[in-house]
């Protein structure tokens, strides 16, 4: 398989190009692609175009600060997004109105007792339920913290679960059935939740330094890790007939430095990497083999398949970087 750059944004429509480093990008069910940026903009494109969607609706000011988190629903009808000192908003794709936004750096717990020694944590990565209804967030404390969605009551503390460490929480994120949350650490591991349960049910150690990205298979029972250590690690999450939780089960090398971004395509087969070696590399998650390496302009931060399925394979997928840029690709003989 070889890829192929084949359309940019343009500079001369509604929504202008990121000034600044592409930090999130997610390929919508809608057929639209979502991007953040540490300009403090959030963007959306119409993927045939790459011009500003939709094409009448203004987006949200950028916010002084950067967007560091973005999570799209699986209908791409809505995005969570959240800033770096922990401000998370909820924007409807279609109108470009933002419904709702939560501080979760401030001390507005309503226990005076908890508000008093600091057990706000703000939020540094965020993800919404499948079902739309709660999202999930980590920071600073190592917890996950699920949260109402919903725009009257949108911030409202639901549940909290606990990893037993107090290191910083890097990324999270529901798997497609909802059942599970993953979140990983910056000292490298990763750790499974029981979402009804709410308890933790298992912790990978599968990486030495900073996990900064993973995805969930479509049926769930996946998970591929991006790691700082240069590595992908692909888990196997589901139970054994004993009961034992599932581990590792492939590791993926040929990076040169740190692993940014990742992404496994929705039949399952391909996974997608991106890093600050300036590539993105394409994986045959079966053969346990790249088998295709991008050259990109600089750090490549986000990497998004495209959910629409193609005939052919996995086929368009859609990058973001250092450079400001958001990229669609495809594959070799593959049409946007």
């Amino acid at each position: 398989m070889t890829a192929q750059n084949v359309c940019t944004p343009s500079s001369n429509n509604l929504a202008r190009p990121h000034s600044d480093a592409v930090w999130g990008a997610a390929w919508t069910a809608s057929d639209t692609v979502v991007s953040i940026s540490a300009d403090g903009s959030i963007k959306q494109w119409a993927s045939t175009s790459g011009q500003g969607h939709p094409p009448n609706a203004s987006l949200p000011p950028p916010h002084p600060l950067g967007l560091v988190s973005l999570s799209v629903s699986p209908d791409g009808l809505r995005a969570l997004y959240n800033t770096i000192e922990g401000l998370t908003c909820l924007l409807d794709l279609t109108s470009g109105e933002v419904l709702a936004r939560f501080e979760s750096f401030a001390r507005t717990s309503g226990d005076p007792a908890a508000d008093s020694v600091g057990e706000i944590d703000p939020s540094w990565a965020v993800a919404l339920h499948p079902d739309g209804g709660t999202y999930a967030s980590t920071g600073g404390g190592g917890n996950v913290t699920i949260r109402s969605a919903q725009p009257e009551t949108f911030g409202k503390e639901v549940a909290s679960l606990t990893s037993g460490r107090s290191k910083f929480g890097m990324f999270c994120q529901y798997s497609p059935d909802g059942k599970r949350i993953a979140m990983s650490m910056e000292t490298g591991q990763i750790y499974i939740f029981d979402v009804e349960a709410g308890s933790l049910t298992t912790t990978y150690t599968s990486h030495a330094l900073n996990v900064r990205s993973f995805a969930w298979s479509a049926d769930s029972s996946l998970l591929l890790s991006a790691s700082e250590d240069k590595r992908l690690t692909l888990h196997d999450v589901r139970e054994s007939p004993g009961g034992s939780a599932g581990g590792a089960v492939a590791t993926f090398t040929g990076h040169a430095s740190w692993v940014l971004s990742v992404d496994i395509s929705q039949d399952g087969k391909l996974g997608l990497s991106g890093s600050a070696d300036k590539t993105m590399k394409i994986w045959d998650i079966g053969a346990r083999a790249a088998v295709s390496t991008v050259q990109d302009t600089g750090e490549v931060w986000a990497v998004s398949w495209r959910p629409r399925p193609s005939a052919g394979g996995a086929g368009a997928f859609v990058s973001g970087g250092e450079d400001g840029v958001v990229r669609w690709w495809r594959g070799a003989g593959v049409s946007v």
